[in-house]
């Protein structure tokens, strides 16, 4: 079996010949965003060295700095996989261009109340602030929207190897549901239309935003705290694909990896317990518990997750090494 495919649709094999040929395809807008967002995320680390100001609870320049390395991120995933794809090449790069587009026009305003010195997320206090909140919200909308056409598309290039295929898809997917958690976090609080306070919205649940939080992440020690999953979620196009290239790579030293069953039914095991992590980072932060103190039974879930995952993964491995001939 060879591992140098580069079929239209597929991954790439690690270290294939194809590498350079299709770094060459990669969606230029959204490389030249990532450019862009790597000189911010220089830029707002010295930020945060030099700036002493605070904002909820965290440095100032904390919030374009995570945000420009996660927009980073999120580029070159998806001028990578953009190059990839045969079928409605066209449309997928123009939605690839529309979510490069929309995201800077996101920064752009985050950055632009960094130095206002005020918060750019469910700022309502004055008129302007509301109308770059609402600006963002659209923004973000539209990403999601482009980016859920890309992953539509994404499902019309099947490459040859299922455990590839499955692990862009359902990274994909999860990554989708991931950025829609985040409107979770724009629902207001009793309290606050009660209130009729300027933020409307919150990352924490049941607490105000600027509590204790862990370092550089902010995610709260104290309550509840949305991002969590919005982040996980995310991030499942990067670390479903890499258990899959992980697979592929270590197939060339382990023999049942290098069967293609065995790294798809790895892949599916991988998809189903990120899912089931992912609904309870979500359960539990609507319930208003910390990341770092949950109860019994946000411990038995987890246990039993992991549980679940350990023996699927077992199982896969222990067909793979039964010869096909039965001896």
């Amino acid at each position: 079996m060879t591992t140098t495919t580069t079929t239209t649709g597929a991954l790439p094999a690690p270290g294939g010949a194809g590498y350079p040929a299709q770094a060459l395809r990669w969606h230029r807008p959204l490389l030249t965003l990532a450019a862009a967002m790597a000189v911010l995320v220089v830029v707002g680390t010295v930020g945060m060295v030099a700036d002493s100001r605070v904002l909820t609870g965290l440095p100032i320049w904390a919030k374009p700095t995570k945000f420009a390395l996660s927009i980073l991120i999120y580029s070159i995933t998806w001028a990578w996989l953009i190059a990839q794809l045969g079928r409605a090449h066209r449309a997928a790069w123009w939605a690839g261009t529309v979510s490069a587009v929309f995201l800077g026009v996101e920064i752009v305003i985050i950055v632009g109340q960094v130095v206002r010195g005020t918060t750019s997320h469910f700022n309502t206090g004055t008129a302007f602030n509301t109308a770059l909140w609402e600006i963002m919200g659209g923004s973000i909308a539209v990403v999601w929207a482009a980016t859920l056409l890309v992953s539509v598309i994404l499902f019309r290039n099947p490459g040859p190897d299922r455990g590839r295929n499955l692990a862009v898809r359902a990274g994909a997917i999860i990554a989708l549901v991931g950025m829609a958690l985040g409107f979770l976090m724009t629902i207001p609080a009793a309290g606050q239309i009660a209130q009729g306070g300027d933020i409307i919205g919150a990352h924490t649940v049941g607490l105000a935003d600027g509590g204790p939080g862990l370092p550089i992440l902010g995610w709260s020690t104290v309550g509840g705290d949305l991002r969590i999953p919005h982040f996980v979620g995310m991030h499942a196009l990067q670390l479903i694909p890499l258990l899959a290239i992980g697979c592929e790579l270590l197939g060339r030293r382990i023999r049942t990896l290098r069967a293609a069953a065995v790294r798809h039914r790895l892949v599916g095991v991988a998809t189903a317990g990120y899912v089931a992590v992912l609904a309870l980072l979500t359960w539990q932060a609507l319930r208003g518990q910390s990341i770092v103190h949950p109860d019994a039974l946000t411990t038995a879930a987890f246990t039993v997750i992991v549980g679940a995952v350990i023996a699927g993964a077992v199982t896969a491995l222990r067909v793979g090494a039964v010869p096909s001939d039965g001896r």
